[in-house]
């Protein structure tokens, strides 16, 4: 995964009158976490910030003004409801070679056996444990020819290399429910008709 680079300031005013003020100077306020540090409040350019979060788990390089680089990955994101802008953005400082645990999103391919089943998500996220440097954007599940009744469980999904599930390994993450029957309904209706005839 590569490093997105982004600059960033130092924010002195906190509370939703300097978080209104940074917005308005089109920056996302947030806050970066770790390595038992006092939490360090930022504004962070914001048009870069939204194209950035748009991938999971993206490795994000801050290049804060006057207080050199941190290395972070987003930790939470809070949007505003009705507009789905960023309000404000929780990062988790990482250092190279460090292990972090992140949550990935589970991604399906393939088609399953006919008779019109359903997949159900049962989980849409695994969490996982990797390298902060080389985070899996997602998992990916085949779940190609699969029947009624079939499900995958989280020790079922292949991770790549140097990725470690932390979800618990007999967690069912899809499953395969059977078609509703309607049509004997709809038959029963029709046997119904003819009888009153």
């Amino acid at each position: 995964m590569s490093e997105v680079k982004l600059s960033a300031e130092l924010r002195t005013r906190f509370g939703k009158g300097g978080a209104r003020e940074v917005r308005r100077n089109a920056q996302i306020p947030a806050v970066i976490y770790g390595h038992g540090q006092d939490p360090k409040h930022v504004s962070v350019e914001g048009h870069g910030l939204f194209m950035a979060l748009k991938t999971p788990n993206v490795l994000i390089s801050l290049d804060i003004a006057g207080d050199g680089t941190e290395l972070v990955i987003p930790k939470a994101v809070q949007k505003d409801p009705i507009k789905r802008t960023i309000d404000h953005v929780d990062f988790l400082a990482v250092r190279k070679g460090e292990k972090v645990t992140v949550e990935v999103p589970v991604v399906t391919e393939g088609e399953l056996a006919a008779g019109g089943n359903l997949l159900e998500h049962v989980l849409n996220t695994l969490s996982v444990e990797a390298e902060a440097t080389h985070l899996p954007e997602s998992v990916t599940v085949s779940v190609e020819g699969l029947e009624a009744g079939a499900s995958v469980l989280a020790s079922d999904v292949k991770l790549p290399a140097g990725v470690t599930l932390v979800t618990e390994a007999e967690a069912v993450v899809l499953q395969v429910l059977a078609a509703q029957a309607e049509e004997p309904a709809a038959e029963a209706a029709e046997g119904e008709e003819s009888a009153e005839a």
